[in-house]
């Protein structure tokens, strides 16, 4: 019999993870986050390695080889932030892989197509010396072989042939050392993702969701700001060395931003506006270099859904794929398919649009968790149908909804999901106010069938990710009242059987009882929290929460009256 290849990719960066490759196929994977239940959680791996092993019941004498990156340094097998589990097997091939490299390799996996180009944007890559890529640009070829300090990646361009990925264009930036008046880059100086995350903490007095920026930029639509951060030149972007003029009084309070909500509506406006067009510019050059193939898209910057709706919208690319785990969660994905495909030069195996990668809880443990939980739960079992739980959705209550392994990145896509009706416009305000507990700003997302996507949207392009956003129809803003987003937008997930049976069943249900296969989704966790992982941790939340009804597995759970 054949033996079984395990190749085990792991990410020591913030949002930490590990993945696991069966024979070219992610068997396990998840972000470390979900276990410590540290927001973004990185550093030492051991967590998250010992989560895969025990999932597929194996030991680190199964693996074949580890594929590691950090961001700023190479971290050695015995310590880092603590003892890894690595220490115990010193015979294991190892190997450490930059930054970028590792972003691109989790599209190259996770593509649908065969022969595409792949560009990586974030805030801030491996440095120059750390990058392996042999056919990365000399220092004195971009201007900055004069310059004494750290130089990092900024943004790559790759183009994949289907078996060979091959460097167009690379571009490094300086790291930011000079503190404007408070407003310093988090990053390279000139990184687009940078200045987006310097404006986040200047809205919101931190960065520890520096997305939700796009959530309040649709409420300073009539911004009149009108100042060029960038300077678009040569194919390059630049940040001005006075980007932070329009900031002029930094918050750091929820009562503040309030207080002073027009102007940071504003200023996230014209963040969002200003990205969207450093990201166009970005994006028409690259795609110049490698006409007519479809382009997958990787790093923090790629989980701008406003921005990658209006590439598509604009006729930018043709056919667009945002890596779902973008951000630094998606390293350990990469690193594992760079040790497949290039260090042992396996075949690719076509991945099936899952991102689903943690483990299934049984039955049994599910209904251990429920009778060993402090609280007394009333529970049954439900049928298939889903008839019960789509009645409830219907008359205003909320759901959550837990289901085989969890999903791999910062989207809930229907296994750690917390589900509503869109068409009850207060329900947005209730989950935000009493389930959440975070700003009430904030958007949610509508979960479509896929065949129906076309009734309420009006691009109806396929988001299986919820990683682009869409129009919502005019004839369709009633019945998305708590999904459509105050400019008429709407984050959209399009969903099918393929990988997700029981969120589509149950979409096919709630089509069924009301007319419309359509329901809010929005992720299982409160502010500042990780997403769920364990029956336990869905309990603990739906205990102390406003949320009616819970949902695991094959089990119904109530509170008690």
């Amino acid at each position: 019999m054949k033996k079984d290849v395990y190749v085990l990719g792991t990410g020591l960066s913030h949002n930490g993870s590990v993945v696991i490759l069966k024979n070219g196929k992610v068997a396990i994977g998840i972000e470390k986050e979900r276990i410590s239940r540290v927001k973004h959680d990185g550093g030492n791996d051991s967590l998250a390695v010992q989560y895969c092993l025990n999932a597929l019941n194996i030991t680190l004498a199964n693996i074949d080889l580890v594929v590691q990156c950090e961001n700023f340094c190479t971290p050695p097998q015995d310590q880092f932030s603590g003892k890894r589990l690595f220490e115990d097997y010193p015979e294991t091939q190892f190997h450490t892989i930059s930054h970028h490299l590792a972003h691109a390799y989790s599209a190259v996996g996770m593509s649908p197509f065969k022969a595409f180009n792949v560009l990586v944007m974030d805030g801030c890559g491996s440095p120059y010396e750390q990058c392996i890529e042999p056919d990365k640009p000399l220092l004195t070829d971009i201007n900055l072989a004069d310059e004494v300090g750290m130089v990092c990646e900024k943004d790559s361009f790759y183009h994949y042939d289907g078996k060979t990925l091959k460097t167009i264009f690379k571009d490094f930036s300086p790291m930011e050392s000079i503190t404007h008046t408070g407003y310093q880059l988090p990053t390279t100086r000139h990184s687009i993702g940078g200045f987006y995350a310097a404006v986040s903490n200047y809205c919101f007095g931190n960065m520890d969701d520096v997305g939700k920026l796009m959530g309040l930029a649709p409420y300073g639509r009539n911004s009149k700001i009108d100042f060029n951060p960038f300077e678009l030149k040569d194919g390059r972007v630049f940040l001005n060395g006075n980007w932070y003029s329009p900031l002029k009084t930094p918050n750091n309070s929820w009562d503040g931003l309030k207080s002073n909500f027009g102007h940071y509506a504003e200023v996230a406006f014209w963040a969002q506006q200003q990205v969207e067009i450093a990201v166009a510019y970005t994006v028409n050059h690259r795609q110049s270099l490698s006409p007519n193939f479809p382009l997958c898209y990787s790093g923090g910057v790629a989980l701008n859904a406003v921005a990658n709706g209006k590439l598509v919208q604009q006729g930018l690319v043709k056919s667009l794929f945002p890596e779902p785990a973008a951000a630094d969660n998606g390293l350990a994905l990469g690193c594992a398919y760079y040790g497949w495909l290039k260090l042992l030069q396996g075949n690719k195996v076509q991945h099936d649009g899952s991102t689903c990668f943690g483990k299934t809880y049984t039955n049994e443990e599910v209904l251990k968790a429920i009778q060993n939980y402090p609280v007394s739960f009333t529970y049954r079992p439900i049928d298939d149908d889903y008839t019960v739980i789509t009645k409830l959705i219907e008359s205003g209550k909320t759901v959550g909804w837990f289901q085989h392994g969890a999903e791999f990145g910062p989207r809930a896509l229907g296994r750690r999901s917390i589900l509503a009706n869109p068409a009850k416009a207060e329900i947005g305000k209730h989950i935000n106010n009493n389930i959440k507990f975070r700003e009430d700003f904030r958007p949610f997302a509508p979960a479509v069938l896929k065949e129906d996507a076309h009734l309420y949207f009006e691009y109806a392009y396929e988001s299986p990710h919820m990683i682009m956003v869409d129009k919502v129809k005019q004839a369709s803003k009633g019945l998305l009242a708590a999904t459509t987003h105050v400019d008429g937008s709407a984050r959209v997930q399009t969903v099918t059987e393929d990988w997700n049976p029981r969120f589509y069943n149950l979409l096919i249900a709630m089509k069924r009882q009301t007319g419309h296969g359509v329901l809010l989704n929005t992720s299982f966790n409160k502010k500042g929290q990780p997403i769920v992982e364990t029956p336990e941790q869905a309990l603990a939340l739906f205990n102390e929460t406003a949320m009616d009804v819970l949902v695991i597995e094959n089990y119904l759970i109530l509170k008690p009256d």
